[in-house]
């Protein structure tokens, strides 16, 4: 995919931008200053002047030195063919460290997975929090509606999910509107508080954040766990740079997201200086009581956007580990035939769905869940850097000094985050950390199994260049039947199982028979001319040739399509795609004796194993004219 760079740039990319990209830290204001001051917090950051100062100005310089800094200047700047996120980032060191051997490129690749892994504890806290903050907005209005806040908030979440199966095309071109509605708003309410009492613009001084930290280290050390709500979502700028390009998310953010973000913080901040009563909803109560209800009603909308960003980074991140190998390779569902990215993956949604209803019913308010909140975060953000500061060192060459020097300075902001979110284990932040450990134990035992599985196929199969000599000299030579037969196998290394168990129990073969090997590359998106690859296995005009179809791990893999752009000299005839007949070989893993794995983890990697997608469906094979061979194998 291209992404749109200097002066091409349209308006358009930057409106979708905003209502994709920003909808997580663009509603973090709704719930961020008041957990800080939170009086039931197991910490709380007494009210007064001065920490109100040093808590705004510790918010805003967060912002600038964590999104603005290490995201939108520095982390952006890597990218995998214009893709962004961390599995990017992991795909980059595996592919780095596959040429070298470099054995700390690989443990740092592992150490991006447990950074994805985290992700999906977000992806279940985000919707619940946010959600769950809007709707708090009635307790505002009303507060006979508290009884109303959770069975509401469950209906949205029951109803965002529901949706996800007809995909967000429709939806999607509402958001960059929307969003822009909602950053002027806030924004807006941001200006009308601080003409209240403008000496906050102070704030804006990092002397304060200073001050605020080395004088009240202890209470400032526990509030950055309220303060990280913040910079939730920064992630998104990264992940999803492939789809708008860095220069419209940087231009969205520095000229509509942060200068609203800021406004409206330093607007709670001027409005708990003029009213400390205020401290119960510093953000609803920051608004005109004229437009309490429309505000409720688009906190709502803006939060839902929020939490609709994070579910469809949920279905990428599972689609993208699965195509480098650190899942089984899951029903994927293209919801939009113009756009690649929209996809469904109908066992995630499910997952998601139950653990986000289990979080609003168990937590049942944002101010409890803000306590789980931000270990996914931080530990999401540290793991980041430390693989962009290694992949900058080792691939741009950027001068070590500058890498320690600077890298550090940002590295232990990251890590004081992480040291002051582990103080709140026992209030819930267990929970992302205990979603991220299951999550990686699972791919990290999925990719060890699949290679144990993969090497003992390979013993079974045999040398695909011995099989052709053996179908060659049979004796008596064996019989050709008319049509085209295609054989999906891993590689080129190995001969399909189910090619090999028709010639020893048949003695029959198709006139024309192609190996077809789908090979998912470390790139997002491979050029057409370069997707299929043609070898005649050494023996022309015999009928039998192996294909290689390349695709990049962000693209659909579709085999007839691939088959459809064959010309007969490359497949040594012509063929019939639409009449062939495909094969399919069907493994059934069983736990061994050999101790490859401990006993648990086989269990694990066979459980996993029952969610692999239909591989007729997921190649796109027609179900008529597929046939599927068994063949058992030990772990």
């Amino acid at each position: 995919m291209q992404t749109n760079t200097g002066k091409s740039i349209r308006p358009a990319v930057i409106l979708a931008a905003i209502g994709v990209v920003f909808g997580d830290i663009g509603t973090s204001p709704i719930y961020t200053v008041q957990t800080v001051f939170n009086p039931r917090d197991p910490h709380p950051v007494p009210l007064n002047d001065h920490n109100v100062y040093g808590i705004v100005s510790l918010i805003f310089w967060s912002i600038m030195l964590i999104v603005t800094l290490t995201y939108v200047t520095l982390v952006m700047r890597a990218d995998n063919d214009g893709e962004g996120g961390i599995m990017a980032l992991i795909t980059l060191l595996r592919r780095w460290g596959s040429e070298t051997r470099h054995r700390t490129a690989l443990i740092l690749a592992g150490l991006g997975v447990l950074g994805a892994s985290l992700f999906f504890g977000d992806s279940m806290i985000t919707p619940a929090i946010s959600v769950l903050s809007a709707v708090e907005g009635l307790q505002v209005i009303d507060p006979e509606f508290e009884k109303w806040v959770v069975p509401v908030t469950v209906g949205i979440i029951v109803a965002l999910f529901y949706v996800q199966r007809h995909g967000t095309a429709a939806v999607g071109r509402a958001f960059g509107p929307v969003m822009v509605v909602w950053f002027i708003a806030i924004g807006a309410c941001g200006v009308s508080g601080i003409a209240g009492h403008p000496e906050i613009l102070r704030a804006l001084s990092p002397t304060y954040a200073l001050t605020f930290i080395v004088g009240h280290f202890e209470i400032a050390f526990y509030a950055l766990t309220a303060v990280v709500l913040a910079v939730t979502g920064a992630e998104a700028l990264y992940a999803d740079m492939g789809h708008f390009g860095r220069e419209a998310i940087t231009r969205a953010w520095l000229f509509v997201v942060l200068p609203a973000l800021a406004l409206n913080y330093l607007g709670q901040g001027a409005l708990l200086i003029g009213d400390p009563a205020t401290m119960r909803a510093p953000f609803f109560l920051l608004i005109p009581g004229w437009a309490l209800w429309p505000m409720v009603l688009l906190a709502t909308a803006a939060t839902v956007i929020a939490a609709q960003a994070v579910i469809t980074g949920a279905f990428s991140v599972t689609a993208q580990a699965a195509r480098i190998g650190y899942l089984p390779r899951i029903r994927v569902i293209h919801t939009s035939a113009a756009r690649e990215g929209q996809i469904y993956v109908p066992w995630i949604n499910g997952m998601l769905l139950v653990g986000v209803i289990t979080l609003v019913l168990a937590f049942r308010s944002s101010e409890r869940l803000a306590y789980a909140y931000g270990m996914a975060v931080t530990g999401t953000i540290t793991i980041t850097l430390l693989l962009f500061l290694y992949y900058a060192r080792t691939r741009w060459h950027a001068p070590l000094w500058l890498v320690l020097i600077g890298g550090g300075i940002l590295l232990l902001i990251d890590l004081l985050f992480v040291a002051a979110n582990l103080t709140k284990l026992v209030h819930g932040a267990w929970l992302p950390l205990l979603i991220g450990i299951t999550v990686f134990t699972v791919m990290t035992t999925w990719h060890r199994g699949r290679k144990i599985v993969t090497a003992a196929r390979e013993k079974v199969e045999g040398p695909l260049d011995e099989f052709i000599k053996e179908i060659r000299n049979i004796k008596p030579p064996i019989v050709r039947v008319p049509g085209t037969a295609v054989f999906l196998n891993r590689g080129k290394e190995t001969a399909p199982l189910a090619m090999r168990t028709c010639v020893e129990h048949t003695h029959v073969l198709h006139k024309h028979v192609i190996i077809l090997s789908i090979e998912t590359l470390p790139m997002p998106r491979v050029p057409e001319s370069e997707r299929i690859e043609v070898d005649a296995l050494g023996y022309k005009r015999d009928g039998i040739v192996f294909v290689t179809a390349n695709y990049g791990y962000m693209e659909k893999t579709h085999v007839l399509d691939a088959l459809r752009s064959l010309s007969p000299k490359q497949s040594e005839g012509k063929i019939a795609v639409d009449e062939a007949s495909y094969f399919l070989s069907k493994l059934e893993l069983v736990r061994g004796r050999a101790k490859t794995m401990p006993q648990w983890r086989k269990r694990l990697f066979i459980a996993t194993s029952y969610i692999t997608a239909d591989a007729a469906e997921r190649f796109g094979l027609p179900r008529d004219r597929t046939v599927i061979m068994g063949s058992r194998i030990e772990v």
